[in-house]
């Protein structure tokens, strides 16, 4: 979906935004889940000592920012411009960090750069058809590159396009967008199917007193890298 009236509503309703510190007092970090201070960090995306980084749906740019401030190149794209002025206002100085305001589609099909990874944190991948997402990402990655999303868990029997609906604060009807529901087992043959290797799908079970994980997937682009260190793991 490119239709930015749904995500600036969603900005518009969403509480807050990330906070000024997290549960160990780092003032940037990665987080995959819809949990605080719960899950993997950015040692998911491998990568270079320095490397390029491409986020789908980057939202208000926390992700982002961390990982500018180890040094990468951290470029994201979000339809919303609520969204990405609240990302500019709070990161906009950090060097390393780009911003564009353009669908994922759009922007990755008129790009020549080339990425060590591309991710999404429930973002752009889940709201797009994999069928179209998967090929324009392939096209964008490095050789061996890294492919990561995290999105809700499916329901059971639940699968295929989906329909989710936004809240706005000034009409009484809400917006719908589709987003795309699929067992672990389907992710990983999509991925295999539009080429990716190493596909791996796996639930990150809930904090406790909390019910519903986080789906997060991973692949690899065709081709290997050079060797090169990884991103210090996240402890903790």
């Amino acid at each position: 979906m490119t239709d930015s009236a749904a995500w600036d509503a969603y900005a518009r309703r969403k509480p807050g935004g990330r906070r000024e510190r997290n549960a160990k007092g780092e003032t940037t970090w990665f987080n995959w889940t819809q949990y605080p201070d719960h899950g993997p960090g950015a040692e998911v995306l491998g990568g270079a000592a320095k490397a390029a980084f491409l986020e789908l749906g980057c939202g208000t740019g926390g992700n982002l920012a961390h990982l500018a401030t180890l040094g990468h190149r951290a470029v994201g794209v979000d339809v919303s411009p609520v969204q990405l002025d609240a990302a500019r206002e709070r990161w906009g100085d950090l060097p390393g960090l780009e911003l564009h305001q353009r669908g994922a589609l759009d922007f990755m099909s008129g790009t020549a750069d080339r990425f060590d990874a591309v991710y999404s944190v429930f973002g752009a991948v889940w709201f797009t058809d994999p069928d179209e997402m998967l090929p324009a990402i392939r096209r964008v990655l490095a050789p061996g590159g890294v492919l990561a999303f995290s999105q809700r868990p499916a329901a059971e029997g639940r699968y295929g396009c989906q329909a989710s609906h936004l809240d706005r604060s000034d009409a009484p009807d809400p917006l719908a967008v589709g987003h795309w529901d699929y067992a672990p087992g389907t992710w990983i043959e999509r991925l295999k199917r539009h080429g990716f290797r190493c596909a791996l799908a796996t639930e990150i079970a809930a904090p406790d007193g909390w019910k519903t994980g986080t789906l997060l997937v991973r692949a690899l682009a065709p081709g290997a890298p050079p060797p090169t260190p990884v991103l210090k793991r996240r402890t903790g």
